[in-house]
């Protein structure tokens, strides 16, 4: 692999980049043509290109390499030592008409001590400093910063499009695929687009898209292989190495893992009704049950009911 997937086809100008929202389409497009932007907060789930528009946003409008800060809420910006840095970089003039701090994850800054430093530094440096946040969970990140930014949530593309652009890639790639197994990948994986690339681009040296069950194990997700057993009907199977494979702290994304595949648990709308129900109430109960597996392994078994 000479080269990460992710990163190139990854898109730096706005003809590359997919929008869900036309409006918001439009509302990028007019930041460039003003060559500014406001503070903006970039929400959404993981692997919908929150990072990608942040650097595209910056290119285009052809912010100085040395007037951009990069950082990162679960790591270095996480802690308040980070806030020094960030305050020196903002006290110096920018090279072009401002600077740029793209924080990355910016829901896992300290709410006690880094977020209220961070909104009095976004108010006392507007004039020459643009703050671009990223996040996945926007209400763990406090008010007043809420306030200073433009909120910008970007949806999830939907299962045909998010099928066709890492199809695409593979085109381009040269490699062949079977529509099936590359099925099994984006229920594995949905809505992160990073996430499939980086699992199907391993998995596709040979010049064909490896399935699931020939796949080297280093190079597997948990998520990936109970797909491939949901599908192959061997739903205790299933349930065993997902019960044994996802932590407690996974618990909310594994049941938004199962609200976004509907079609493993029921291919008629009504099936699929019937399964909404079980999983909202499997999430219900995550809060309140002693044994999160117990209750993780009673939505699967109402779940495989319903199939």
């Amino acid at each position: 692999m000479k080269q990460l997937w992710v990163e190139q086809y990854r898109p730096n100008t706005i003809d590359g980049y997919v929008f869900v929202d036309t409006a918001q389409r439009e509302q990028v497009q007019s930041w460039i043509r003003d060559g500014s932007i406001p503070h903006l907060m970039l929400s959404g789930a993981a692997g919908t290109g929150k990072t990608t528009l942040a650097k595209l946003l910056i290119n285009e409008l052809g912010i100085d390499e040395y007037d951009v800060l990069y950082a990162n809420g679960s790591k270095e910006a996480r802690k308040i030592e980070w806030v020094d840095k960030l305050i020196g970089f903002c006290q110096t003039m920018p090279f072009g008409k401002f600077k740029v701090v793209l924080i990355d994850e910016a829901d896992y800054m300290n709410k006690e001590s880094v977020q209220p430093a961070l909104r009095n530094l976004m108010e006392d440096y507007s004039q020459t400093v643009r703050f671009i946040l990223t996040c996945n969970y926007p209400h763990k990140i406090i008010a007043p910063i809420h306030s200073r930014c433009q909120g910008f949530h970007i949806t999830k593309t939907d299962h045909t499009e998010f099928t066709a652009r890492v199809a695409t890639v593979l085109v381009t790639e040269g490699v062949e695929f079977d529509l099936d197994v590359l099925d099994s990948y984006v229920k594995a994986t949905y809505p992160d687009l990073r996430k499939c690339l980086n699992l199907v681009q391993p998995n596709s040296q040979s010049g064909t898209l490896v399935p699931p069950a020939a796949a080297d194990k280093s190079m597997r997700d948990w998520k990936l292989e109970c797909v491939d057993l949901f599908k192959r009907g061997q739903t205790r199977q299933a349930r065993a190495l997902m019960c044994q494979s996802s932590s407690p702290e996974e618990a909310e994304d594994v049941f938004r893992w199962m609200y976004d595949n509907l079609d493993l648990w029921g291919s008629t709308p009504e099936s699929q009704d019937q399964a909404i129900v079980v999983i909202r109430n499997g999430l219900v109960n995550h809060n309140s049950v002693a044994d999160v597996e117990i209750n993780l392994s009673a939505t699967l078994i109402e779940l495989a009911q319903i199939s």
